[in-house]
């Protein structure tokens, strides 16, 4: 196999940009309508998952064999939406028409064979991981709405009852489907460690013309059944053991996943007396949008906890002012901590920056990184754990 002919190629494709995305959709709906039904009505969004999720796997190609994680998680993903084994050669026959439509006289036997191989290796594991997980877990979760309430000026607390135990680990992210808008499945985390009762607490936050948070706080009440997909993510989880001191910097309610970090600890100083030293910068824009501000305030009774509202545009607030990151950065000299950072892809791209400009060693700060950037993006992808989000990996789903 050629790599570098695979991947000089797909720059040539990635180049194109929207008319090679619409002629893959075309061409696989006109070949294969029963697919139709499986994706969102709109498909404005979901044609840049595929380039960003494919640009991704071409990029790594040379390292899959030594690391199939993401390609296997992408397997196993897809259980949600319905795809069988049988569905992945007709993506990949369209896949490779729109290569070839493309590329014209420089698609070759060669470039083409190349393709297949490449294609047939990444849906080969995509159905092992499925076939895989089939055995042991459910394709989704249904999970019941048990309260939906107001936090703040932008962010809604919703707790779920899954009908079957949905087991995770502190600082982890699973998407959620709302019956309000089919098959557009968003990423979000649980903003509390596991509860004995297995009811789920998810902080969201309302993004201005939002198709799916406006739902929820618009629409979503106690009684309405929502699907979740399975747990996943692991660089904002910590071992229940961890000694070492922790900075957590949260921007928005990329606050959900460290505030279950929190809670995991607290329950193990409750019953064993020990904690690590931890630190939290939640930073916002206003302080209405602290959401949470009142529970990190009684926490911070805690002897191992400190917590440090920041706000960003309310020159009237009397605590610290600024971006998140940078006060987080140059208040403290971090060497020796664990950074978690959650929260937009530009929060988290400035606060790693501020970070590292200060001198803490990239190697010990943590953040998910679910979904590669679109091949237009410039910026650096970050999902915002515990917030609903539009990013999500799918090669053609």
């Amino acid at each position: 196999m050629n790599i570098s002919a695979l991947q000089a190629s797909w720059r040539a494709v990635v180049e194109i940009g929207d008319d090679a995305i619409q002629h893959f959709y075309s061409h696989l709906f006109l070949a294969h309508p029963e697919v139709r039904d499986m994706f969102p009505v709109s498909m404005s969004t979901q044609r840049d998952r595929f380039f960003a999720a494919l640009g991704h796997i071409v990029t790594n190609v040379e390292s899959l064999g030594d690391d199939p994680s993401f390609v296997q998680h992408l397997g196993r993903d897809h259980r949600r939406f319905g795809v069988v084994a049988a569905h992945y050669p007709a993506a990949g026959a369209s896949l490779l028409a729109t290569l070839e439509h493309f590329h014209g006289d420089a698609w070759t036997p060669e470039l083409a064979a190349d393709w297949g191989a490449a294609y047939e290796a990444v849906a080969g594991l995509m159905v092992a991981a499925a076939a895989d997980a089939e055995k042991d877990t459910p394709p989704w979760w249904d999970a019941d709405v048990v309260s939906v309430q107001r936090k703040g000026l932008d962010f809604v607390l919703v707790e779920l009852q899954p009908r079957i135990p949905f087991r995770y680990r502190p600082g982890q992210s699973m998407a959620i489907e709302v019956p309000q808008r089919p098959r557009q499945w968003r990423y979000v985390s649980p903003a509390a460690a596991p509860r004995p009762d297995g009811v789920l607490e998810l902080h969201i936050e309302v993004i201005p013309g939002g198709q799916v948070t406006g739902a929820i706080a618009r629409d979503l009440v106690p009684g309405h059944s929502v699907k979740l997909g399975a747990p996943i993510g692991n660089r904002l989880t910590i071992d229940p053991d961890t000694c070492g001191d922790l900075l957590l910097i949260a921007g928005g309610s990329g606050l959900a996943p460290l505030r279950a970090v929190i809670q995991q600890l607290d329950q193990r100083w409750g019953t064993s007396g020990g904690a690590p030293n931890v630190l939290l910068f939640h930073g916002a824009r206003n302080r209405a949008n602290l959401y949470d501000h009142d529970y990190l305030t009684h926490m911070s009774s805690r002897e191992w906890f400190t917590y440090v509202p920041v706000v960003s545009e309310d020159p009237t607030f009397a605590g610290h002012r600024g971006l998140v990151g940078t006060v987080a950065a140059e208040m403290y000299w971090w060497e020796g901590y664990t950074a978690l950072v959650c929260g937009s892809p530009p929060m988290v791209e400035h606060t790693i920056g501020e970070l590292t400009r200060v001198g803490l060693d990239p190697e010990s700060i943590s953040y998910e990184d679910f979904a590669p950037a679109a091949p237009s993006d410039s910026t650096r992808t970050a999902i915002p754990s515990g917030t609903t989000n539009s990013l999500e990996v799918h090669p053609w789903r």
